[in-house]
């Protein structure tokens, strides 16, 4: 089975900065787009940052702009969400995606991976 892989989550204090990784496992991600998501407890799962095939183009969710920074290295079959100044309501379990283009939806994206727990706490 082709495998998307997540890692480099774990605990940080609120205004710190944690970096994922994903990984791809059995596929190059030269020609996907590569989607982050989160879901928190009781919560629907947001998109949160993509970047094009080529990675040319990033998206980011309103409320990670200016904080959260996509970007591949085609090299290392991986993507890095890089993250910033973090906040209490970024804690969630990261996923990444991979799809053809960066849609807005999850049900679009054809591989997921298992996710990787981020806690924003004191």
């Amino acid at each position: 089975q082709l495998q998307l892989v997540e890692s480099g989550g774990g605990l940080v204090q609120p205004g710190g900065s944690l970096r994922l990784s994903c990984a791809a496992i059995g596929f190059t991600l030269d020609y996907y787009a590569i989607g982050w998501f989160r879901q928190a407890p009781g919560k629907e799962r947001e998109g949160v940052s993509c970047i094009s095939s080529s990675g040319g183009d990033t998206k980011h969710a309103d409320s990670v702009k200016g904080r959260f920074t996509i970007f591949r290295d085609n090299a290392k079959n991986t993507v890095y969400l890089q993250m910033n100044s973090l906040k209490s309501e970024d804690t969630a379990i990261y996923y990444c995606a991979a799809a053809l283009v960066c849609f807005r939806s999850p049900p679009e994206y054809d591989y997921w991976g298992q996710g990787t727990q981020v806690t924003v706490s004191s």
